[in-house]
């Protein structure tokens, strides 16, 4: 039995394992612009938060700087980066298992939305879900908090109606941040890229180890 409506998935270290693809985009981004490369080995720092965060926070561009390192960043991951990719284990029986029970599924990312869009077609999962949601060129909709009411209404709902019966699963104090200013429910993986203290001070409380535990945790 679902517990919820509306099941909206973070992309990156909820479904898929898309770290080194992402790594690989940043550093070519950065070197490709003579920047010299920062420490790149802590995954929490740019998976997760927008694109352009990234580029002005760890990289230390300024606006200019960033928007032409997005669309560097864009390119290559366009054609290679996206490609280093895989699902976790277990992760498709979970969206199956929700799927078949009649509840909605979104994806509610902070990427790119045709990226996000390409990805779950690699993975074998597009079809899992009844919308991709993610950010747009020009870098709006790059929130959770505005990401996930954008993701309900696609999902045929509204915000403002569904907030009970809507549910975001997500690694990430992103995440976290988004679902609480929302005011819907959040459910933590720590099997991904995220920072278990870090989403704990930003509200949450429901966290999982193993798919296996997202599935019991969403449907019991």
């Amino acid at each position: 039995m679902n517990k919820y409506k509306y099941y909206l998935f973070d992309l990156d270290g909820t479904i898929s394992e898309s770290a080194l693809g992402i790594r690989e985009s940043l550093e070519n981004a950065i070197k490709s612009m003579g920047k010299p490369l920062p420490n790149l080995d802590d995954y929490t720092l740019y998976i997760g938060p927008p694109l352009l965060d990234t580029f002005r926070n760890i990289c230390r561009f300024n606006e200019e700087e960033s928007a032409r390192g997005v669309e560097i960043y864009r390119e290559y991951y366009n054609t290679k980066g996206k490609l280093v990719n895989k699902l976790y284990d277990g992760i498709d029986r979970v969206l199956a298992e929700l799927k078949n029970s009649g509840a909605k599924l979104a994806v509610c990312s902070s990427k790119y939305e045709k990226f996000a869009e390409e990805i779950t077609e690699l993975l074998g999962v597009h079809d899992m879900f009844d919308a991709i949601c993610g950010s747009t060129l020009d870098g709006s909709r790059k929130d959770k908090k505005d990401l996930i009411p954008y993701a309900v209404e696609r999902l045929g709902g509204s915000l403002e109606n569904d907030r009970k019966d809507t549910v975001m699963i997500g690694d990430t104090w992103f995440d976290t941040k988004g679902a609480r200013l929302c005011g819907v429910d959040f459910v933590g993986v720590e099997y991904g890229y995220g920072d278990l203290e870090s989403m704990k001070k930003e509200g949450g409380r429901v966290f999982v180890k193993t798919t296996a535990e997202l599935l019991d945790v969403l449907t019991k």
